[in-house]
């Protein structure tokens, strides 16, 4: 039998205050974010400074960070499986503590190295991936429906609130504490995150397991199951879209303002530092325009928004002071529009999401989308190369808009409210046995 979480007043803003549950899980979020800011920042100049790491080696740090999200679909997969999730997340972030811990004991030891560093890297990610594709199943035990965007957009608000604060934060810590101690700092977020996790009380959704062991053949079909869902199909393709032209064209931003501009490191780190404010702005805005625009407008906003402010940079000419302002106003506008486009998209998909597929349907977006990420880089670089770098933005720009129209051509575009979504069948996408739902129902 399927243990439900407690009944909760579905009122919007003051019953998310009062969820005392969601508070504390936003609070392990919170403090984790801002612990890996400082990883971000602490590992390359470890690197760098105290490794001597050639820029070949800095790139093949980078990769590893990202590298296990290209197996999270088998994560998710194998979370699936699991009855309880909380106590994998509580899991991956005393293992994530621990793997960090060994810098800084290493480091005093004398014995630290840059192969130790890649492998933090990537058990660090691997971590990460147990983290996040453990999370959503938790997310809805603890969230009913009605508030899911105004869940989303409060966690989304604290993660943009890292990107401003972090890094000024990380680099005050690495200056006075080094990077080694300063990973300390880190470690001990992941312990109190965990401290967070294993205090909220919760009865967590128990789907119903089909006692397959193959788990190959699972991911087949997580795999079939997206592909054929016209909501989550749809979702994926437009995320894939957008982020594959995205890193197409922000890669070759920091070469942009650098060769092209002129700009100094101290002006680019000003001018991207203004601009991660307008993530936060969209993370505050993307909730209450949800609900006096519509949820698919606002997404199919956001997925025009955040890709098109790659074409921004391209019309910085004039003064120093004209070209930072340009570069920042890019920067913000993008950062509006990935909350604009984030925050509703994971709702729907959540949604529409049954219980017993959450953390495959999570891996499987993660390892698509983070898999296309270094590619569009790739080819970002080849076209800046040959075609020059304005140009490229501008194909990126316009490539990245191309998203919007699988969340038009889908039953995506047209939800308004998330109650449109308690008429549809999250196994198939259709609407639900004995409902009538213009807005499921409408094929694209």
């Amino acid at each position: 039998m399927r243990e439900m979480p407690p009944a909760m007043p579905e009122c919007g803003h003051e019953a998310l205050r009062s969820n005392r549950p969601f508070r504390s899980f936003w609070a392990a979020q919170a403090v984790s974010q801002f612990g890996d800011r400082i990883t971000e920042l602490a590992l390359p100049i470890i690197a760098v400074v105290a490794l001597d790491a050639s820029p070949t080696q800095v790139g093949g740090l980078t990769a590893a960070v990202w590298a296990p999200y290209l197996v999270s679909f088998f994560v998710g997969t194998w979370v699936d499986r699991r009855p309880r999730k909380r106590p994998l997340l509580v899991s991956a972030d005393l293992f994530r503590a621990g793997v960090l811990l060994s810098i800084p004991g290493a480091a005093l030891l004398g014995s630290l190295s840059f192969s130790h560093l890649l492998a933090v890297a990537l058990l660090n990610g691997a971590g990460e991936v147990l983290f996040n594709t453990s999370t959503p199943p938790v997310f809805v035990s603890l969230v009913p429906r009605i508030q899911y965007v105004e869940a989303n957009s409060a966690l989304s608000s604290t993660r943009s609130l890292s990107f401003i604060a972090g890094p000024a934060v990380g680099g005050g810590l690495i200056q006075v504490l080094t990077a080694p101690v300063a990973l300390l700092v880190d470690a001990m977020t992941f312990l109190a995150s965990a401290l967070f996790l294993v205090r909220i009380p919760i009865r967590e959704r128990t789907p119903d397991l089909d006692g397959s062991p193959s788990l190959w053949r699972e991911a087949g079909h997580g795999l079939r199951f997206i592909a054929t869902h016209r909501y989550l199909r749809a979702g994926l393709a437009a995320a894939t879209t957008v982020n594959f032209f995205t890193f197409l064209g922000s890669t070759l931003l920091v070469l942009f303002a650098s060769r092209e501009l002129g700009l100094s490191p101290g002006l680019i780190g000003l001018a991207f530092g203004i601009g991660a404010g307008g993530g936060l702005l969209g993370a505050l805005l993307a909730s209450p325009m949800s609900r006096t625009i519509g949820v698919g407008r606002i997404a199919v906003t956001g997925a025009v928004l955040f890709p098109l402010a790659l074409a921004v940079p391209v019309l910085a000419t004039g003064p120093t002071w004209v070209e930072v302002t340009v570069l920042a106003a890019a920067e913000f506008v993008s950062g509006i529009g990935v909350m604009l486009f984030d925050v509703p998209l994971n709702s729907v998909q959540t949604s529409v999401t049954p219980d017993a597929m959450r953390s495959r349907v999570n891996g499987a977006f993660s390892t698509i989308n983070y898999g296309v990420r270094p590619l569009g880089a790739l080819i970002g670089g080849v076209l800046g190369s040959t075609l020059g770098i304005r140009p490229t933005l501008l194909i990126a720009a316009v490539g990245g808009t191309l998203g919007c129209v699988f969340l038009l051509a889908s039953p995506v575009g047209k939800v308004r409210q998330m109650r449109d979504l308690d008429a549809v069948d999250a196994m198939t996408g259709l609407p639900a046995t004995g409902q009538t739902n213009p807005i499921a129902s409408t094929e694209p």
